[in-house]
């Protein structure tokens, strides 16, 4: 058995070898001593608990399931090719030989189901904790990177080098739709998503990802030299389907040493796209800088955010103007997000120019108004 497995399952080196050498021969050698002991007649033979440790071990040496189990099938199909083929092929099993080889055929599925069931459960309990231990060092390492503090001794915890470049994101994840639902748990939809969305980041990312992430968002870390920029747009579009929500990000780019400022960037990046009501999606400071900049605190902010305060008394105009501006100008598009004829956005965009003195139709009053209302998104206590 042990030669049909080096030679037709793990051939191509993994598990290594001396795996395969001790460990498959030993744990092959348990498992026909438990098919004896059932067939002898044993409840449950003391094999399996043996079977259980080995289990728990393999998976920390992060050998694959599939590949085990895949063993153990083969290992079955062996022993029973060795015990009842030549009957079968010969026609020499007839009437009662028959019949007991029907009934060993039902034991040999117990043992199966025994086998598998032993190994697969003492596995995953096993991947339970190594990721338990994963997860904690991980957001060790990340919080000491985002903090400034030295990370070398949780990186070594973890097991992850630090990488010399890191993307570092904003994550804004908004509530899914079913968080509001009166007839189910909002908690529970929003823990839901957050699995999702982690499930997906680690199919996509591995270990190599550092993330503090909550329901509403977080920070995430990627070392720069395992992925392209191009890939971190494929990471946020897959995290927003797997989370089942619109997720906007920003990204900024930074050396270990300078994590904890290029966070603030980030966040701050991300708190301008967020309140301009931009699209959800990946954005880099290159693609708002302007926006970014508009919104920064101080008097010439202030001044230009005043800009539209005559329009304070005036919601309706207000929302007409933010609505126009997201939808680059096309009034069509415009009427028909609010859901009235394209004239009454004429009308209403007549009466900011005319409230304001600045014309939103085109020109430098569309640039003077567009600037306002960044500006006047990042004053606080604005509506």
């Amino acid at each position: 058995m042990v030669g049909h497995f080096v030679e037709h399952i793990f051939s191509c080196g993994t598990p290594p070898g001396d795996f395969v050498r001790g460990e498959v021969t030993t744990v092959t050698s348990h498992c026909l001593e438990f098919a004896v002991a059932v067939l002898d007649g044993a409840d449950r033979p003391t094999q399996l608990a043996r079977l259980e440790q080995a289990a728990a071990g393999w998976a920390r040496e992060d050998i694959p399931l599939e590949i085990i189990l895949h063993t153990v099938h083969t290992g079955f199909t062996v022993g029973l090719d060795l015990i009842a083929t030549k009957g079968i092929v010969t026609g020499e099993l007839e009437g009662p030989d028959f019949d007991t080889l029907a009934a060993g055929f039902t034991l040999v599925l117990g043992m199966l189901d025994s086998i598998v069931t032993a190994v697969t459960m003492a596995y995953i309990r096993e991947m339970r904790v190594v990721a338990g231990e994963h997860h904690t060092a991980a957001q060790t390492l990340t919080s000491a990177l985002i903090s400034g503090r030295p990370a070398s001794v949780s990186a070594r915890q973890c097991g992850i080098e630090v990488a010399e470049e890191y993307w570092v994101l904003a994550v804004q994840i908004p509530a899914h739709p079913d968080e509001a639902d009166p007839n189910v748990s909002g908690e529970i939809v929003a823990r839901r998503k957050l699995r999702r969305v982690q499930a997906e980041l680690a199919r996509r990312c591995g270990r190599h990802a550092l993330a503090l992430l909550s329901t509403g968002g977080g920070t995430l870390l990627l070392p720069a030299p395992l992925f392209e920029a191009a890939t971190i747009d494929e990471i946020v579009a897959g995290l927003a389907e797997a989370g089942r929500v619109p997720i906007t990000a920003a990204v900024v780019e930074a050396p270990p040493s300078e994590i904890p400022g290029a966070v603030d960037r980030a966040h701050g990046l991300l708190d301008t796209v967020v309140r301009l009501g931009s699209p959800s999606g990946l954005y880099r400071h290159e693609e708002v800088a302007l926006e970014f900049q508009l919104s920064r605190p101080g008097p010439a902010r202030d001044a230009l955010a005043a800009v539209l305060d005559p329009l304070d008394e005036h919601p309706e105009l207000l929302e007409t103007l933010a609505i126009h501006f997201a939808n680059n100008f096309n009034r069509q598009r415009t009427a028909e997000q609010m859901k009235v004829h394209p004239n009454t956005i004429d009308h209403r965009l007549r009466r900011i120019a005319h409230i304001t003195g600045h014309d939103p139709a085109g020109g430098d009053g569309a640039w003077k108004l567009h600037s306002a209302m960044t500006a006047r998104g990042a004053r606080p206590n604005t509506p």
